[in-house]
């Protein structure tokens, strides 16, 4: 969040919290970068002065701060404090580090689809929170999404009001920023939960696109535009079209619930994160690299002895079947003759139990040349001894 020095004509002292930055301004008010005496950091917002001389605007504002303290969640700033009866009224909540979304869009483009309903599921469950608490926000939208360390955090409920009241501060006045704003704010009927769903639909729909599902124009047009025109989803992922749309539909009660688009967004994000069309399944995949790099490295008869040593060690001892040997090192080498675990002997002297043994192509072994010595020798010792026979018995 873009900070500000401050101006001569801000305070320094509020409350019992020392003013640091300017964070931004708006409609209601100042935002300050604050901090009390044990250091923690609060954004504080004090009101304008024309509004707090308005009695009916101090009534309101001290029923929202009454219904922000019953907000519980951890996807929205924590009301720290607040002086409803000061000359300016101001409330603190917990200070949020992290850009805007609205920001992070601006400067990196829109967000993949796996990102977007990541963010859109956290703040549909901690919309569920506030409407728990009875409160309607009722202004979401990019600039009021901080995306902290943490999670997307929901600031700003400077207009929040309670469910089922009016959207109209004064007679033809909607509250609210165009293009985020609902239908029925924009008629002045009474908001609903399913008033955040339709501006959650369109902050989405920016985060996927880059842009207001309702272009640009004056306050007039935009408003025209979300009471009477479909929003422009070009630009949106395709898994995520179909439920922004739903959020964005004309009628209230055609929207979906802030629990179902929550439990919705999750499965879309974990399917964009999976990604479905890579055909192994990651751990099978990982422990296929590792072997590729171990081949590569000690060769492959010895990658596949560590290989399968290792595999032995995480299934807790149970045999693992041992891949082919090739006959070259690489991840393209061609198999070659299969490898048998099994004792062996050689000279008569027991061998290491379960070392490989190389068969042939016929499953036989190969012959010892030792052996094969000392049977030629035999062989030859008897043929003589035969034919000695044979010579002796002609001459007798």
């Amino acid at each position: 969040m873009a900070m500000m020095r401050l101006r001569r004509e801000d305070p320094r002292v509020v409350g019992s919290f020392r003013l640091h930055r300017r964070l931004g301004a708006g409609g209601m008010g100042v935002v300050y970068l604050g901090s009390d005496r044990r250091g923690q950091r609060v954004a504080l917002k004090v009101i304008r002065p024309d509004l707090a001389e308005d009695q009916e605007f101090r009534s309101r504002f001290a029923r929202e701060v009454s219904a922000a303290r019953r907000i519980r969640g951890g996807c929205t700033a924590r009301l720290v404090a607040a002086d409803l009866e000061a000359d300016r009224p101001w409330f603190a909540t917990q200070y949020v580090p992290g850009p805007s979304l609205h920001d992070k869009v601006a400067e990196e483009g829109p967000l993949p689809a796996a990102e977007v309903a990541a963010i859109g599921a956290a703040l549909s469950e901690g919309l569920v929170a506030v409407h728990e608490a009875g409160v309607v926000h009722r202004d979401l939208k990019p600039s009021n999404i901080l995306l902290s360390p943490k999670g997307p955090r929901i600031i700003d409920f400077g207009i929040a009001w309670a469910t089922g009241a009016s959207t109209l501060t004064h007679v033809g006045t909607a509250v609210g920023s165009p293009g985020f704003l609902a239908p029925e704010q924009v008629r002045g009927a009474a908001v609903t939960p399913a008033t955040d769903v339709f501006s959650l639909g369109a902050t989405l729909a920016y985060a996927g696109m880059g842009d207001s599902p309702f272009g640009h124009g004056s306050s007039e047009v935009m408003l025209y535009r979300v009471v009477h025109e479909e929003p422009q989803l070009h630009g949106v992922p395709d898994a995520l079209a179909p439920l922004v749309r739903a959020c964005l539909a004309k009628s209230p009660e055609e929207r979906p619930s802030t629990l179902q688009l929550s439990m919705r967004l999750k499965e879309i994000a974990a399917r964009e994160a999976q990604g479905l069309s890579e055909a192994r399944p990651p751990a099978q995949r990982s422990r296929g690299r590792e072997r590729d790099r171990e081949r590569e490295r000690v060769g492959p008869d010895r990658a596949t002895a560590r290989y399968t040593e290792r595999a032995e060690q995480r299934t807790g001892g149970t045999p693992v079947p041992r891949p082919q040997p090739s006959r070259t090192t690489g991840r393209n080498a061609a198999p070659s003759s299969p490898m048998v675990s099994r004792p062996s002997r050689t000279n008569g002297r027991p061998g290491r139990t379960g070392a490989p043994v190389r068969t042939t192509s016929t499953g036989r072994r190969p012959a010892n040349p030792r052996l094969l010595r000392q049977r030629l020798v035999v062989f030859v010792v008897v043929t003589l001894i035969v034919a000695l026979g044979i010579a002796l018995a002609q001459q007798l």
